[in-house]
């Protein structure tokens, strides 16, 4: 038997050579809600398979289900960009932990990276016209835009208020809309590999920030809203998703266009100051 006074001071000697955990690592209600955004990724992989893929391999598969677990995995994909937008704001209130960036770039690959190209592979193995190995190209496309721009966003600094390139929930949710838009084939996947070029870009898109996040939550609110319908077979509810998904696409070429426009106009009378200077 070990006497007492031996145990007692291998006990106290373990606890003095145990590191503690340092409170910096420990989780914040910034850092929950980034969790939530993970597991909402998660949820919309496997709506997607059990719901969608499954039932087409094995040739059970039902329109009304399908179409239910399709709207599924995209509400929770567009859930997913709400934890992203309230973890960012709640972190800047209440601080997050030092885990905080790295917990937010895991989550975001698998909310925007893997989800919505896996929606892609499985979208172009179920649909009429798909072609499983192109659309499983674009989908590794989207999935490496991804990594590469959470991986640039981790280790280069930019001017406040702006991020480079198209953020990585705005770009999930164009893909997912130019697959529900029931297009053809091949221009659905031009649009999808115009969408990973986008993110990888040096376009610079504003951070959703008051105003600009106030209509962010309220869009996605209106998308989840149009999913339902569908879903449900509302009256109309097809053309509202039709029209919500065109309106995503349209929003996601345009705003390009506008930043660039304004920053060459910029550029300009930048050297256009420099030349009277000059003078």
């Amino acid at each position: 038997m070990t006497e007492p006074d031996t145990a007692d001071s291998w006990v106290s000697e373990l606890e003095e050579d145990g590191p503690d955990i340092p409170l910096s690592t420990r989780l914040s209600i910034a850092d929950t809600l980034t969790l939530g955004n993970a597991i909402c990724g998660f949820m919309a992989v496997y709506f997607t398979t059990t719901g969608v893929l499954v039932p087409h391999l094995m040739g059970t598969a039902n329109g009304a289900m399908s179409k239910n677990s399709a709207a599924n995995a995209v509400t929770l994909m567009l859930m997913a960009s709400v934890f992203d937008l309230f973890d960012g704001l709640v972190a800047r209130k209440l601080r997050s932990s030092a885990m905080g960036a790295e917990l937010d770039n895991l989550s975001d690959l698998i909310s925007f990276g893997l989800a919505p190209a896996y929606f892609v592979v499985v979208w172009g193995l179920v649909s009429d016209d798909g072609h499983g190995k192109v659309a499983a190209v674009a989908a590794v496309m989207v999935v490496l835009a991804v990594v590469l721009r959470l991986a640039r966003f981790s280790c280069t600094t930019l001017r406040d208020g702006v991020f480079q390139g198209m953020p990585s929930p705005f770009g999930a949710m164009t893909v997912v809309s130019l697959v529900l838009l029931e297009l053809p084939f091949v221009p659905t996947v031009i649009g999808i590999v115009g969408v990973a070029w986008l993110m990888v870009s040096r376009v610079e898109y504003p951070k959703p920030r008051g105003r600009l996040a106030l209509v962010t939550f309220c869009w996605t609110i209106v998308s989840m809203g149009c999913l339902a319908a569908w879903t449900l077979g509302v009256p109309g509810g097809h053309q509202l998703l039709q029209a919500g998904c065109a309106l995503q696409c349209t929003a996601a070429a345009l705003i390009p266009c506008f930043a660039t426009t304004r920053r060459v106009s910029t550029m300009r009378a930048a050297r256009r100051e420099a030349r009277v200077d000059a003078r």
